[in-house]
């Protein structure tokens, strides 16, 4: 006797939503971050640098200019 068997189907585990309270802590954090960038990129140079000399601003001279930052 020959015996059938099925194959079994295929089935996607249901993902469980992220709670908000999980999420803000890595908001904050990444705010943190791009404000920081933003700041090195945009402001660090003259008399509100933070790292004296021209280190930063020869790091991130490029970026000033594709986002419009005048810094000469």
């Amino acid at each position: 006797m020959a015996q059938s068997t099925a194959a079994p189907t295929p089935t996607t585990p249901a993902l469980a939503p992220l709670p908000v309270r999980a999420l803000v802590p890595w908001a904050v954090l990444f705010g943190v971050l791009m404000l920081v960038l933003l700041y090195f990129v945009g402001a660090e140079q003259g008399a509100t640098a933070l790292v004296s000399g021209e280190g930063v601003h020869e790091w991130v001279h490029d970026a000033r200019h594709l986002l419009g930052f005048p810094c000469h």
